[in-house]
């Protein structure tokens, strides 16, 4: 028996590639409800059809709310009777948070905070924050805003502290590949379509996991997870230009590849774990925990003395990590679904222009 029987889960940003992700790990489980919460009834009404079209059987167990995470008063309407969170609504397109960088403080800091005070204040379980790499040294507004949901999170978790009725922890993930703020939907249609294949930065590299592998973290967080802790999940890395070649090797496709340059806020590589996060980070296997700081605001008695380890850490970053090749990098995109069914090696469940996962 698992620790979800009978239990209900509401899932903030649940529309989303995340959310479903983590929507169909439950679907089958002996999970009691899963609610959907957020802003786009379309995407709900779609996600509706679809399952009560192929997944009758386990339909009943999900629940749709309409509302936004910046509107507290939807959020508790939401919350009642809820025994586990996973708050996946974010803005997180990078040019379009470079723009509108206050749209991202308000869905990123303010809406994630909305939802913890709700579930702390109706005696949720536990709580699990999706976070990203770019929240990790920071240089573009989604990242930023993210450091800070993170920083809001694992204070909440810390003041609450062990024994308390609600677990806060974050995940913290690098590019999960196909989801929506994934280049690999843009890349497939590129080639299916014959135009050229559009690369920033050959040599930019991105962290590389699926979202079965994330969910799996997830799963762990909840049933694993102390108040104030962080999960990274480890991943192997892969330059732009090698993700291309890959591509291009599965649809049998002599495709040409433009350089376009480094969009608004792009970083060369991306930081996963930063070095100070690794002094004290606990090696889990697949994954680091990192446990949050548990000093209080009386400096003198922590900083009389400093940490020579310090100097001899490296961050965990995409540059540093195990590195694919082409080949790796096919295998790896073969775990993809939308692939899958692309190359006929899966029967086509969704319609052709939605190509996240």
């Amino acid at each position: 028996m698992s620790i979800f029987k009978d239990k209900v889960l509401l899932i903030t940003g649940g529309t989303g590639s995340f959310g479903n992700a983590v929507l169909r790990r439950f679907l089958n489980s002996d999970i009691k409800e899963i609610r959907v919460f957020s802003r786009d009834e379309k995407k709900q009404d779609d996600m509706r059809h679809f399952l009560q079209a192929n997944r009758e059987n386990v339909a009943h167990k999900v629940k749709f709310y309409i509302g936004n995470v910046r509107d507290r008063q939807s959020v508790d309407g939401a919350m009642t009777g809820v025994d586990y969170v996973f708050a996946a609504a974010a803005l997180k397109q990078v040019p379009s948070c470079e723009f509108f960088p206050l749209q991202a403080v308000q869905t990123n800091v303010i809406g994630t905070d909305n939802v913890l005070e709700s579930a702390i204040a109706h005696g949720v379980k536990n709580v699990v924050v999706l976070s990203t790499d770019k929240a990790a040294y920071p240089i573009n507004a989604m990242g930023i805003s993210k450091a800070m949901m993170e920083k809001v999170a694992i204070a909440k978790g810390r003041a609450l502290g062990e024994g308390a009725a609600t677990t806060i922890c974050c995940t913290r993930y690098g590019n999960v590949m196909a989801s929506r703020g994934s280049v690999i939907p843009l890349w497939v249609d590129q080639i299916t379509s014959g135009k050229p294949i559009t690369v920033t930065d050959p040599n930019m590299t991105r962290f590389m996991m699926t979202l079965d592998d994330a969910v799996d973290l997830v799963m762990y967080a909840f049933e694993h997870g102390h108040n104030g802790d962080l999960f990274v999940q480890k991943a192997p890395a892969a330059t732009l230009e090698v993700l291309a070649a890959a591509l291009k090797r599965l649809y049998k496709t002599d495709t040409e590849v433009k350089v376009i340059g480094t969009r608004h806020g792009e970083k060369l590589y991306e930081t996963l774990v930063t070095r100070e996060e690794m002094a004290k980070a606990i090696d889990m296997g697949d994954y680091y925990r990192v446990p949050c700081d548990n000093r209080d605001l009386n400096y003198d008695k922590f900083f009389t003395e400093g940490n020579e380890d310090m100097a001899r850490i490296e961050d965990y970053h995409s540059h540093n990590t195990a590195r694919l090749d082409v080949e790796g990098m096919m295998n790896l995109l073969l775990k993809l679904r939308f692939i899958r069914e692309d190359l006929g090696l899966e029967e086509k469940v969704k319609t052709t222009e939605i190509k996240s996962e």
